[in-house]
């Protein structure tokens, strides 16, 4: 089994976050949740936004690096869209990772200043009219991300979802879209399952 270290979004760490980590213990991995808004969540994704802007986007990936502290090197890294720079840089940067699960954002692979490691393989998930991941450049960079990692003869999968929703997993919130996300848990859960392969 997988032990994971999944970021929230801008909304902060939701119940709906929590479930999604809930359902991947059933499976019986092992989850840790860390709240990088340090109790805060938000109504809007306009407010968790702003509050992500006022904190700072390189504090917000730094408070997710230094929750890596005390976990094993060999790590799955996952993360829901503003979560996903933390995820991704940990990734990147930090030895022994054992993947990455990239959830409705992508930055690219230079945004961190090293080359994705040969040995991790990534799934990189989100709609295909997502604004917000389909109209700012993510898609374009989890194309390139997962080329390069299939080009190194790695394990690198995009899955792209009809729909113009963003954050489309997690049920409390306008974008929850329940048949798309059930999708989503399934292709994870194999994720998962193929690291012991």
């Amino acid at each position: 089994m997988a032990e994971v270290l999944l970021f929230h979004h801008a909304h902060g760490l939701t119940p709906g976050v929590l479930a999604f980590a809930e359902e991947l213990r059933r499976a019986g991995h092992t989850v840790h949740v860390p709240d990088l808004y340090e109790g805060r969540t938000f109504d809007s994704l306009e407010a968790g936004a702003g509050y992500a802007q006022e904190v700072g986007f390189g504090t917000l990936v730094e408070r997710g690096v230094r929750a890596a502290d005390p976990l094993p090197g060999r790590i799955v890294y996952a993360g829901f869209s503003l979560g996903v720079l933390p995820a991704q840089k940990l990734a990147q940067t930090r030895a022994g990772a054992a993947g990455a699960l990239l959830f409705e954002a992508c930055a690219p692979v230079e945004e961190f200043g090293a080359s994705w490691p040969d040995d991790v393989p990534v799934q990189v998930h989100g709609m295909d009219a997502d604004p917000f991941f389909a109209g700012q450049g993510d898609a374009e960079a989890a194309r390139a991300l997962v080329a390069g990692v299939r080009d190194r003869a790695g394990r690198g999968e995009l899955f792209l979802y009809p729909g113009d929703r963003h954050l489309f997993t997690d049920p409390g919130l306008d974008g929850y879209d329940a048949e798309a996300a059930g999708v989503l848990m399934g292709r994870v859960r194999g994720f998962l399952a193929g690291l012991g392969e």
